[in-house]
């Protein structure tokens, strides 16, 4: 499997980030979820990309946590070949909701990674049903990857 992986922009208001283990746990949280051969597309950006992303594909002004691009819906998805799709991560943003919840970064970004991952998926969480579902499968993948939701630490 592949985890395509594009680091934040040099900016040195930014946190550094351990590409290397949330690759490691994108690829476990594939795993997990049979996708073992698929291939992701991950991207970390600061609040002024992902608030453009956010606003020209959501309509919602300001930076977000995370968004996800799914290669299965849309024209054209018979030719996405393993490429699951897109997840942007907003690292600035990750990094404040790590702090605000007392927990490291690498577990945020690993906890938005999988967030994104099941979205790429097709889970949801608008209605309680999907949303109990969604956050179940992402106990289970925290699991399968070696964190856990709360907690300070990688």
């Amino acid at each position: 499997m592949t985890v395509r992986f594009v680091g934040p922009p040099d900016d040195a208001a930014l946190p550094r980030v351990d590409g290397k283990l949330l690759r490691e746990r994108a690829r476990g949280a594939l795993a997990a979820l049979g996708h073992s051969r698929s291939e992701l597309s991950l991207t970390l950006t600061d609040d002024a990309g992902i608030a453009e992303l956010n606003q020209t594909w959501r309509g919602k002004p300001g930076p977000t946590d995370v968004l996800s691009f799914s290669l299965f819906e849309g024209d054209h998805t018979e030719h996405r070949g393993a490429l699951l799709g897109d997840v942007v991560i907003g690292l600035a943003q990750a990094a404040r909701q790590a702090r605000a919840g007392h927990r490291g970064l690498d577990r945020e970004l690993a906890h938005l990674a999988i967030h994104g991952i099941l979205h790429l998926l097709g889970h949801d969480h608008e209605k309680p049903d999907e949303a109990r579902l969604m956050r179940a499968e992402e106990r289970r993948l925290r699991r399968a990857v070696g964190i856990a939701r709360t907690g300070v630490g990688r």
